[in-house]
């Protein structure tokens, strides 16, 4: 069992920045990769950023330049530092994690409840 807590999200005016924070809990093996997805009201559910256990990282080319993710010094944390915000950004931010929490088991995608990040113009 892996739960996922996400925190940070709010309400800011476009160009300000928002922190978002994801902390794992639970029996993990191997965590392989945390990240972020978000989802727009009417739009398919897509990836914002990705890091790995050993730091790649991959993003969107929507905010590139912008977003920012990183793993804090315990590895089962990761943060999303979002500046200059536009009102595109606005949606349901997910924190997402895959790992593996026993031997001789496969990989699974474990997710958070989900944070509201808003962005008026």
């Amino acid at each position: 069992q892996v739960t996922l807590v996400e925190s940070g999200g709010g309400l800011v005016q476009a160009g300000g920045s928002l922190r978002l924070s994801c902390a794992a809990s639970g029996s993990i093996l191997i965590l392989h990769t945390m990240g972020w997805y978000r989802q727009a009201p009417g739009k398919q559910r897509e990836l914002v950023a990705e890091i790995t256990s050993d730091d790649t990282t991959n993003s969107a080319d929507s905010v590139k330049g912008r977003f920012t993710i990183s793993r804090g010094n315990a590895k089962n944390t990761v943060y999303l530092q979002m500046n200059n915000l536009e009102p595109e950004d606005t949606a349901v931010y997910y924190c997402n994690c895959q790992a593996t929490i026993r031997w001789f088991d496969t990989r699974r995608e474990y997710w958070g409840q989900g944070t509201q990040v808003i962005v008026s113009s």
